[in-house]
């Protein structure tokens, strides 16, 4: 399964660059730049990489993302966890709820995740997010799925208090590195994710959630193309496709993420992050 991330050189100055991850080698190989990957995304993919090959502990792992990528988010697509909380005895929405993630607010695999100092825990979302690849305005469905590069696990990681002040979500989605996000397989190699997937999270190993990505209400094509008609997509963007129930606020009693806690997600591949206190937050700088 080929694996894409983002990287930056612990030794120079070549700021972002795409590599495939060999991690059996403890190795990256270098693709291109990052904003040259997203002005040709198949066309990087469709051949080998063609820089270095670097050892894993001369570089940080970063996500492979644009500055001005936007990051979609569908907060209910799953019937079980509508109906665990915002649409209980309530019929499901024709359209998907959206809400949107900052590129600041998005980790990789290993990175620490802070709990917000007025907020009890952390509440775990493990998801798949789904990459687009070319430009997508007034898309078909079809068109709109046949856009998608890639896909990889991610972790929704919510302050729930912050979330459920308003009637809108951003605060309580967009906490410091509260969206670990895996490395990228690219579609070919996944397929629809709505012939179904093993979508499991994790937490100090005990199983939490333990679902199918073809349970999903709302398809990638579908809401893909749906947001096409309002704003015009670009290479980089991303759309995460939703949590399956049993989060962490809805179980009676009510349990969230505490420091020291390990959340994993299983789905393509392994993303694991650790959760740590909020004296050990700190501001990022976008990539």
């Amino acid at each position: 399964m080929m694996r894409i991330v983002g990287i930056k050189r612990l030794h120079g100055s070549c700021g972002v660059e795409v590599a495939t991850l060999i991690e059996e080698q403890k190795q990256v190989s270098v693709i291109a730049p990052l904003a040259d990957f997203w002005a040709d995304p198949t066309g990087h993919l469709s051949r080998p990489p063609a820089g270095r090959t670097l050892a894993l502990a001369d570089v940080e792992l970063v996500p492979p993302v644009l500055p001005g990528a936007r990051v979609f988010c569908i907060g209910l697509n799953y019937a079980e966890h509508a109906a665990e909380g915002s649409f209980r005895d309530q019929d499901l929405p024709p359209y998907p709820t959206l809400f949107a993630r900052w590129t600041q607010s998005l980790s990789v695999d290993g990175a620490e995740v802070p709990v917000p100092s007025n907020e009890e825990g952390l509440d775990w979302e493990g998801e798949v997010v789904a990459w687009v690849g070319t430009p997508l305005v007034d898309a078909t469905p079809e068109a709109a799925a046949q856009a998608v590069i890639g896909y990889s696990t991610f972790n929704d990681l919510t302050a729930r208090k912050a979330q459920k002040l308003t009637t809108q979500w951003s605060l309580g989605k967009n906490g410091d590195r509260s969206g670990p996000i895996g490395p990228m397989v690219p579609a070919a190699e996944v397929g629809d994710l709505r012939d179904g997937r093993r979508l499991r999270t994790r937490v100090n190993g005990g199983t939490v959630q333990d679902a199918n990505t073809s349970q999903m209400i709302y398809g990638v094509g579908e809401t893909l193309s749906l947001i096409s008609h309002t704003l015009s997509l670009r290479p980089g963007d991303l759309l995460a496709t939703g949590t399956p129930s049993e989060v962490g606020y809805a179980r009676t009693p009510p349990q969230l993420l505490q420091p020291g806690d390990t959340v994993e997600v299983e789905g393509l591949g392994v993303l694991r992050n650790i959760v740590v206190g909020n004296h050990c937050r700190s501001v990022g700088t976008a990539v």
